[in-house]
Parts: C-alpha cells; sequence; structure tokens
C-alpha cells in the first residue's frame, strides 16, 4: 500500500467538483496545470478566474519533502512556530551530507560519523513532530519521492529546487525555501503567483542514442536559464504518451535549469506501470478512476496556442542527442556539432571523468541503458580511457541493478559506484587533483554545470549529456567523439562502432530492496526530546531577526555590485560548508565568496568602505555589521538561479545587508528573501546598474508609503558629492509587506 493513501484518496474526492467549477468560473477548457491549482486552493472553492503573472493566490500544498542540507534550517524554523505536529504529511531525507570519494560503503561510514549531530538531529526532530525520516544511503530526496509519495494530479513543496522531478507522475511539485515549508507544517496557506503556461507539445518517439534528457537539454537551449521564470511548463502529445514515466521525471527535473516554476506530464499508462511496479497499485486504481481529471481537456492541447502562452514543438523522430555547456545548462550543442564547437572555443577535447546517476538521471531506465554499452567495452575489444563513476539515485535502484548484474558490468570497466545521494552532483565530491586548478573537463549526466560546482574548481569545463552520451564520451575520452558516426579503435587496432543503447523501463523481475531506510516517526512524539549543544559548530537556534524600524533606510554602504551570473551557488556555497547548513553564523562566512566584483573582476574581493582596503565579502560585511551599518547588495541578470537554498537569503539578513538591488531575480531567491524580512528590488531601468559605484552610500527612499505596485527611490550619494536618484520595482503584496514590516514571515507566525 501506498504512504497517506487516504489523503491521496480524499484529494480526488474532490477534484471532479472543484474542476467543474473552475471551469465556469474561468470559461473555457483547462490544461491540466489549472486543474491541479484550482484542485488545490486553500478556500477550495474555485470562485473566480486567476491572472497568469499577476495574481498571489493561496494553496494548500498536499506535502513537503526536505533534504537533509535545508531540512536544517526549515525545521529550526519550524521548532519556533508553536506546533506539535505537522499538518501535512512531511519527509527528510539525508542525501546532501555525503561526500563521494572512494565507494559507497566507505563513504557512507564516514559520513555517517562525521555527521552523527545533524543525522541525530533531524531524526529526533523527525521523531517529536510526526515527520518520516529517510536515513543515510537510502537515497536522494527527488527519487525516493518518485517511487514513493508522487501521485498523478498532487500538490507538493520541497525545500529543493529539484523537487520538480514529481512532475513525471503528474503533480505540481515545487521547490522553495525553509521559510515557506515552515508555513505549510504549521498549517498555513502557501503563497504563489499564479504560474504562466508554456505548453510542449512532443511528437513522433526517442529512437537510438537519443533520450528523455535530450528532450529538456534542447528545452534548455530554446527558452535559455531564465525562459521559463514564472510558469509552468506542461508536456503533452504522443512523443509525451511515449516515454517512460522516469524518462519524464528526468525531463521535469532540469525544467529548474530553465527557470520554471514546474513542469508535468498528464496521467498515462507509463504513470500506471511504474505506480504498480514501485507497489502503489492502489493509487494506480484510484487514478484510473479519475483520468479526465488528470490530464488537460481535450480541446486544450487539440488547439494548444488558445491556452499557453507559448507553445514549442518538438519531433522525437528527428531529435538529436544533445551535449550542454559549459558553465551553463543552456548552452545546447548538438552532439554532431559538439567537436567544432568545442575547437573553435576552446573546450578541453580530453573527456577526464564521466559521471552518470543524480537524482536526474538514476533510474533503472537510464542504469540499464548505460550498463548496456558497458558490457560493449569488453565485447568490442575497448578499454574505458576515462574515469568513470555511477551515483544510484535510491537503495531500491541500487540494490535492483546489483542483483541484475548491472553493478558488475560498470565495474568490469573499472568504474567506482558511489554513495545513493548527490555527491559530484553538488559538489560533495573529494576529486583528486582538483586542488590543482588544472583546465579539464568532465561529462556528467546531472543538471547543473556551473563553475567549479562539481569540484571546485574553476576550470574545469563541465557538460551535460545523457547517460547514454556520458557513458559513450567516457569510453572514446574524447568530447568530440559521435558515436552515432564515429569509430574507436580496440585494443587489436581495429576500428570498431558502439552499438545504440538498448534497455529496460522497468525490471522484468520488479523491484527488489532489503532495507530501503525508511524510518516511521512515533505516533506520539511529545516525549521527545530535541537538544541542540549551544557550543555546536554545526546546529545553531534561531534568533528572531529586528523588526523594521518604521523609517526609510539611509546610508547604505555598497557591500557588492556582482557582475553576470550569481547563482545561488555563488552567493551560498555548497561543498564543504555542507556541514554548515544547520548553523547560520558559521555558514555565513562563505557569504557571496563565488560573485565577481564588476569594479575589479575579481571573486570575493570588494573594497571595505571603512578601510579603504580590498577584503574578503563576509569579512567586509562583518565589519559594517559590527558598526551598526547596513548595506546593500547590487546584481545582474537572474540574480539567485539554481539551488532552492535559502541561506542565501538569510545569510546576508544575518549579516546585515538590508536589500538586494538586481537586473531580475530567479523566483525561488526572491521570495526567500521576501520571507526572511529583506527588500528585493529590481531596476526600473536596468542602465541603472552602470550608475552604481563603488563607494557609494545609499538611501532607500519611499518606505514609510511602502505599497503594492509603488515603486521606491534610491539615492546614490556617491564619494565626490554628487548625487544620483533612481526608481527601482518590487513584487511585494500586502502579505509580504508585512513580513518586511515584521523583520521576517516567522516572527507573524509566532506573534
Amino acid at each position: 500500500m501506498a504512504f497517506d493513501i487516504e489523503m491521496i484518496a480524499a484529494r480526488y474526492s474532490k477534484m471532479e467538483a472543484a474542476i467543474t467549477q473552475a471551469r465556469k468560473v474561468v470559461g473555457r477548457p483547462l490544461t491540466l496545470t489549472e486543474k491541479i491549482l484550482y484542485n488545490h486552493l486553500w478556500d477550495g472553492n474555485p470562485s473566480k478566474s486567476f491572472g497568469r503573472g499577476a495574481d498571489y493566490v493561496d494553496f494548500a500544498p498536499d506535502r513537503v519533502a526536505m533534504q537533509d542540507a535545508t531540512a536544517q534550517m526549515a525545521l529550526l524554523q519550524f521548532m519556533q512556530a508553536g506546533r506539535k505536529k505537522v499538518a501535512v504529511p512531511s519527509t527528510v531525507h539525508c542525501d546532501h551530507l555525503i561526500t563521494a570519494k572512494d565507494e559507497s560503503g566507505v563513504d557512507l561510514g564516514i559520513a555517517v560519523k562525521e555527521n552523527k549531530e545533524v543525522y541525530d538531529f533531524l531524526s529526533s526532530v523527525s521523531n517529536k513532530y510526526g515527520i518520516g525520516f529517510w536515513k543515510p544511503g537510502a537515497g536522494i530526496i527527488h527519487q525516493v519521492v518518485l517511487e514513493n509519495y508522487a501521485f498523478p494530479g498532487g500538490m507538493m513543496i520541497g525545500t529543493d529546487s529539484h523537487t520538480v522531478n514529481a512532475g513525471g507522475l503528474g503533480m505540481v511539485a515545487i521547490g522553495v525555501g525553509g521559510a515557506d515549508a515552515c508555513d505549510v507544517m504549521a498549517g498555513l496557506p502557501w503563497e504563489l503567483k499564479w504560474p504562466k503556461a508554456i505548453g510542449v507539445k512532443l511528437t513522433g518517439k526517442l529512437n537510438g542514442w537519443t533520450s528523455a534528457k535530450d528532450v529538456i537539454l534542447k528545452v534548455a537551449g530554446i527558452l535559455t536559464v531564465k525562459g521559463g521564470t514564472g510558469a509552468i511548463v506542461e508536456y503533452f502529445g504522443p512523443g509525451a504518451e511515449a516515454l517512460s514515466c522516469t524518462g519524464k521525471g528526468t525531463i521535469c527535473n532540469m525544467g529548474a535549469e530553465i527557470g520554471a516554476t514546474t513542469s508535468t506530464f498528464g496521467y498515462d499508462e507509463s504513470m500506471e506501470r511504474y505506480l504498480r511496479s514501485t507497489n502503489r497499485s492502489d493509487v494506480a486504481d484510484l487514478a484510473n478512476k479519475y483520468k479526465a481529471q488528470l490530464t488537460a481537456d481535450p480541446e486544450v492541447y487539440a488547439d494548444p496556442s488558445k491556452y499557453f502562452d507559448q507553445v514549442i514543438e518538438i519531433d522525437l523522430d528527428t531529435l538529436e542527442p544533445y551535449v550542454n555547456g559549459p558553465f551553463t545548462p543552456d548552452l545546447a550543442t548538438p552532439i554532431s556539432k559538439m567537436k567544432e564547437e568545442a575547437a573553435k572555443n576552446g573546450w578541453p577535447l580530453k573527456v577526464e571523468v564521466g559521471l552518470i546517476g543524480s537524482c536526474t538521471n538514476s533510474s533503472y531506465e537510464d542504469i540499464s541503458r548505460a550498463a548496456s554499452l558497458a558490457k560493449q567495452v569488453a565485447a568490442k575489444g575497448l578499454k574505458t580511457k576515462a574515469e568513470f563513476t555511477i551515483t544510484p539515485g535510491s537503495e531500491l535502484v541500487r540494490y535492483t541493478i546489483q542483483r541484475d548484474g548491472f553493478i558488475d558490468s560498470f565495474h568490469t570497466i573499472g568504474a567506482k559506484v558511489f554513495s545513493n545521494a548527490c555527491g559530484p552532483c553538488i559538489g560533495m565530491w573529494s576529486r583528486v587533483g582538483a586542488d590543482k586548478k588544472e583546465k579539464n573537463t568532465i561529462v556528467h549526466s546531472f543538471n547543473r554545470n556551473f563553475q567549479a560546482r562539481q569540484d571546485g574548481n574553476p576550470n574545469t569545463y563541465a557538460f551535460v549529456a545523457s547517460p547514454e552520451i556520458t557513458t559513450a564520451l567516457a569510453i572514446a575520452g574524447d568530447l568530440g567523439f559521435n558515436p552515432l558516426t564515429d569509430t574507436l579503435t580496440n585494443e587489436k587496432g581495429e576500428k570498431v562502432k558502439l552499438d545504440p543503447p538498448t534497455g529496460e523501463e522497468l525490471p522484468k523481475k520488479g523491484f527488489a530492496v532489503e532495507d530501503a531506510g525508511f524510518i516511521a516517526p512515533a505516533a506520539d512524539g511529545s516525549g521527545v526530546q530535541v537538544i541542540v549543544d549551544p557550543a555546536s559548530t554545526r546546529l545553531q537556534l534561531l534568533a528572531p531577526f529586528k523588526a523594521w524600524e518604521g523609517t526609510d533606510i539611509k546610508g547604505l554602504k555598497l557591500l557588492i555590485k556582482a557582475k553576470g551570473k550569481c547563482t545561488t551557488d555563488h552567493i551560498s556555497m555548497a561543498g564543504p560548508w555542507l556541514k554548515f547548513r544547520g548553523h547560520l553564523d558559521n555558514i555565513s562566512n562563505n557569504l557571496l565568496i563565488g560573485a565577481t566584483n564588476n569594479f575589479n573582476g575579481k571573486i570575493n574581493e570588494v573594497k571595505n568602505q571603512l578601510t579603504g582596503n580590498y577584503e574578503p565579502v563576509p569579512q567586509t560585511q562583518r565589519a559594517y555589521k559590527a558598526q551598526g551599518i547596513g548595506s546593500i547588495v547590487v546584481g545582474d541578470e537572474n540574480y539567485g538561479e539554481g539551488s532552492s537554498r535559502e541561506h542565501a537569503a538569510m545569510e546576508p539578513r544575518h549579516l546585515g545587508v538590508r536589500a538586494v538591488l538586481v537586473k531580475s531575480f530567479a523566483r525561488i531567491h526572491e521570495t526567500n528573501l521576501k520571507k526572511q524580512g529583506m527588500l528585493a528590488l529590481t531596476f526600473a531601468n536596468k542602465d541603472d546598474y552602470e550608475k552604481i559605484q563603488e563607494d557609494d552610500a545609499i538611501d532607500i527612499v519611499g518606505l514609510t508609503s511602502f505599497a503594492e505596485g509603488k515603486p521606491l527611490t534610491l539615492v546614490l550619494n556617491h564619494k565626490d558629492g554628487k548625487k544620483d536618484e533612481i526608481s527601482v520595482n518590487h513584487t511585494y503584496n500586502a502579505q509580504q509587506i508585512e513580513w518586511f514590516k515584521a523583520g521576517a514571515a516567522l516572527n507573524l507566525m509566532k506573534a
């Protein structure tokens, strides 16, 4: 039986009436996205038509999921909320704190020892408040959610941007910060601006070397890293129905890389097969009763341009494999053009490491297709030229692929199998030689390839591809190798060609596992004690942020004017810093250490206006805080893209940054800033970015009449005595303005 089957049945029982009423108020057929959203309104009553990209709406998500790195701060906040138990089904997944170095058993043992304090904290909080706990080694949050909790037509939020993976099972699943998760666990509504709608029509069928990963790699090339911002992407068409459920999950997973709120697919036979294979026939039986409600109305897909704000069409019959990168997941290159592009751009052709797995591509289907290529290495007399690693997504998958011989096939070609955890994908990779900062190329089947993300080396050129293409490029050791057309020379000097990969959508013998890694919470957790050592370097109880002082904010120092891409990795790095995710003061020592200073082109070197010296960003900001001086951060386009980590908002707030002013925000980061009582502002005229000078003291004027839709004014007091006044915009609604005034959304919850 599935987890929380009563909750799922209750949600389905409301669906038909809610959708019927929504059709009446909207006055037209509905997309799948609209059906799910209207069925999850907080008040349960579709009484008005909401404006896309305009109206803020309160929702009632079905569940919350948290990974261990973000769960620490989310649960530290929840502990302040005064609730005895979570209001909706919630889970914690220990997947981020395991460093990949040697192999799964060794690495997991070290992680359990090193992170004992954090794991004990998370398990005790989970036990106390009724939260399901998935222990270290159980798997990556998104894979585990797909296997156990996702259901067609549901809505969930998760404290990780790749929560969107659950769209592969027809959910609206959205990445959020911990404060949002805290609200929902406390029984409060969750607010989201009603999203725009992008439709992607898939025709044809995947064949040969092409996989589901190539669909999203192509879409990323079309829409870029911010083309989906504020929108939900809905995939449909005969090509969508021909994809496996886990293939759909891969596509939805990387929808985070185009800035999309989430992505989803209508319920179909592939989802039914997956539900039944993962021991959830009860969910499949329920979903089959509501098939018409679990996909868009027929009129929508018949004439999509009438119902979506943008429509993209992709023919899977002719789709070519893609390799995206380096340094950004939207630089899309067809495999046939890679050799030419690499030569033109000076990308190193020698592939040093190929890495497959992660939450994006670690399904049974993915691994089986990669294993079919591994088997060809010995059969064709080849030798793998690059290092090769596998990161299984869950213990369920790992146990099953070991039973079916795939791990043996990988070991035969010299591969390492890492723990069922995020590992190299999020920078938890102890890569030998990375500290030398040498220029090199790696290829992986992960979702992100920002500079220095995987191994900490800014000179590692990371490329994103499907597991199949990654495996082929690792075998060849050559970024310019095209397995569709090129041959390799084997150990005998013969020219041989790799056959296209083959694999199974689901294991013929069924999935198997001895210990999936789940620990259920106590029925009554009132007696459970949660202890945080005041001397701990890993965990720190939170103190409330101060409320707004009630006046305009004047004399802010410019902390940094960031140039170019500034993701949450740049604002709050992961990797070795993950160990401080539960200790706000300690992790604040990584504030903006990855951002490039516009004035000198250097990373983590800004002018301290108190001393005139160039110093690290955190050190400079702590100097301002010690003097009681506020500051402002200025950024470029799509500021805060990437991970949902709210530390990127909490750290500047903790250290005394009052406002972030940018050309444009990524959705989650903007919300996180608002939740923590920060001012998230955008240039009314983007050219005003150039007016910000290094020694500026900045005033924010108009806060005493702060109102929805009303711009604020910034006064730039330059060192030479001159001034500039610029207009800045914001997207705060009335409730969010109250968050700012209270000092944080959490302060209002406790009031």
